[in-house]
């Protein structure tokens, strides 16, 4: 996991050493609130990356696949994933952030966001919706998610694959720009929260042809992972057709299940 601090809750002294510091983890924190003239956009803004992670095959390699063991939920995907919208945005609620509308929402936030580069647990895509960071718990969840899928595939015969997140943090500028070339974007994302992301189940990074496998056995091997993790209550999940992709939402044994609304969107997020 790989991972600078935005907002920290304090900030640390010259020579302090911060809870959870090692050679994996760098933090850099904001010295002065932003200019008047500064955008949410502007301030959470992306830090920078290790250029080696950054690296990969154009294309998954579609010749010679071998046949991947997997052993994927019951019954259709969708039907596996089905925690609704309403779900999400409640475990967002309960764990994120404030939304941020505005440069001092930043600034006013009681949670502590991370920023999410990518590394050999996931890569981050380019966003063009959406900013790199999440509270920690969430960031958590998804170097975890990523290293499982990693350590399933080795122990079934290799590969050379990572996980792609197409989406992270929004702010309610995002979503209203999202929401004008995405009909299914929905005005209250728990995106907004810190606490949720999208990984692709159509498109993997290939770092190099070892052992090549197909997209689809890909997918159900992620498939089979994620839905262990939702089994053991680390996240709600939908399976989400109209973007390929899964939608994750951290949560842990408080979590407060509400009660359904009288409207509910299902493959919405």
């Amino acid at each position: 996991l790989v991972v600078t601090s935005l907002r920290p809750a304090a900030r640390r002294r010259s020579g302090d050493k911060a809870d959870g510091d090692g050679d994996s983890a760098a933090e850099s924190y904001p010295e002065s609130k932003p200019s008047p003239d500064a955008t949410a956009e502007d301030i959470i803004r992306d830090n920078g990356a290790d250029p080696r992670w950054e690296k990969h095959l154009d294309s998954m390699p579609d010749h010679g696949c071998v046949k991947l063991r997997v052993c994927p939920p019951p019954g259709p995907l969708r039907k596996s994933f089905l925690d609704s919208n309403y779900l999400h945005v409640a475990a967002g609620e309960q764990y994120g952030i404030t939304p941020i509308e505005s440069p001092d929402d930043v600034w006013r936030q009681k949670r502590r966001l991370v920023q999410i580069h990518p590394c050999a647990e996931y890569f981050v895509d380019s966003l063009t919706h959406s900013y790199p960071y999440l509270i920690p718990e969430a960031a958590r969840l998804l170097s975890d998610i990523g290293r499982a899928f990693n350590d399933s595939l080795r122990a079934r015969g290799g590969g050379s694959y990572r996980l792609k997140v197409t989406s992270v943090l929004r702010t309610t500028q995002s979503v209203a720009r999202l929401r004008r070339v995405n009909r299914v974007a929905v005005e209250k994302s728990s995106h907004c929260y810190g606490t949720s992301f999208d990984i692709s189940y159509i498109k993997f990074i290939c770092d190099a042809e070892t052992v090549n496998r197909t997209s689809e056995d890909l997918k159900n091997l992620l498939a089979e992972i994620i839905y262990d993790f939702k089994q053991r209550g680390r996240c709600l999940a939908i399976f989400e057709r109209s973007q390929s992709c899964f939608h994750l939402t951290y949560i842990d044994k408080n979590y407060r299940r509400p009660l359904p609304p009288p409207e509910d969107d299902e493959d919405k997020d």
